[in-house]
């Protein structure tokens, strides 16, 4: 009884954490001409697969370093923003230039991916309580979870254009989050704020989306 509602706290895990990957992979295969979108799907699941995989046996260590999970939440804030500047700005391109772009989105989405998959690792890690195959089982759960909501979230941006808003935002807040968990952030000045904290990750949906619109603005003149 103990494992099933263990495997069950994961599904919900993998459910709400999945998500962000999803709407990276979704939002990049967007931007691509509709050959190159479902192997972007793939390669981004399995990126996020394998560094999961990989950060298993190294998350906690490194999300003890001070002020490098705040560092990679600032990674993913400039990433939210670019992928949104794209997203509005995407034309017909030139075949070489799409070219270039499938491995751009690739290495996009790789980087995104060791940023968002610390969280995920972690919070599965914590609950199966340290067992390897526990923790391996959420892992490989999280794949059809990728998969299926990449290519519903990628239908959705091609017939609702406002859905690259709500990306960037959902993206934006947790990068936020990410922030305000940071260790060395934490005993310098975040300690102070008490629960005015949550107030970081909202203010970062604005901070993204009129950094957006203003670097729009600067390549349109």
């Amino acid at each position: 009884m103990d494992s099933l509602i263990i495997f069950v706290q994961i599904m919900l895990i993998n459910l709400l954490l999945s998500g962000d990957n999803a709407i990276i992979i979704a939002m990049v295969s967007n931007q691509l001409p509709a050959k190159h979108r479902n192997a972007v799907i793939w390669w981004g699941t399995l990126a996020a697969v394998l560094l999961r995989c990989m950060l298993v046996a190294i998350a906690l260590p490194l999300l003890n370093i001070p002020f490098l999970q705040a560092a990679g939440g600032l990674v993913l804030l400039y990433i939210a923003m670019k992928l949104l500047v794209d997203l509005q700005g995407t034309d017909h391109a030139t075949p070489a230039v799409k070219s270039v772009s499938l491995m751009s989105a690739i290495g996009t989405i790789i980087t995104a991916d060791l940023v968002m998959s610390l969280d995920n690792v972690l919070a599965i890690a914590a609950v199966a309580k340290g067992d390897l195959i526990l923790i391996m089982l959420g892992i490989v759960l999280s794949i059809p979870m990728i998969i299926w909501g990449s290519k519903l979230l990628d239908k959705l941006l091609k017939r609702f254009a406002f859905l690259s808003y709500v990306g960037a935002a959902c993206l934006a807040f947790a990068a936020g989050e990410m922030i305000i968990k940071d260790q060395g952030l934490q005993s310098m000045i975040l300690y102070k704020m008490g629960e005015d904290l949550t107030i970081i990750p909202l203010m970062c949906i604005p901070l993204v989306i009129i950094a957006a619109i203003m670097k729009q603005r600067l390549q349109h003149r």
